[in-house]
């Protein structure tokens, strides 16, 4: 995953909430520059620390 863009977030989205339904849409909302903060709340929703975070996001995109 490149700093600052997140590749076919679209698609990455999809695959989160269907792999993890206790997702919300506000955990998944996603802007460009802010791309911490999503990690921050994935990692605290998911249980995950950040590089398995990054390494995750990186296979499904």
């Amino acid at each position: 995953m490149e700093k600052n863009k997140i590749r076919n977030w679209p698609e990455i989205k999809d695959k989160l909430q269907a792999e993890f339904p206790h997702l919300t849409t506000d955990d998944l909302i996603y802007e460009i520059g802010k791309e911490e903060e999503l990690l921050e709340r994935l990692q605290k929703k998911l249980n995950k620390n950040e590089d398995e975070l990054k390494g995750w996001l990186s296979l499904m995109g």
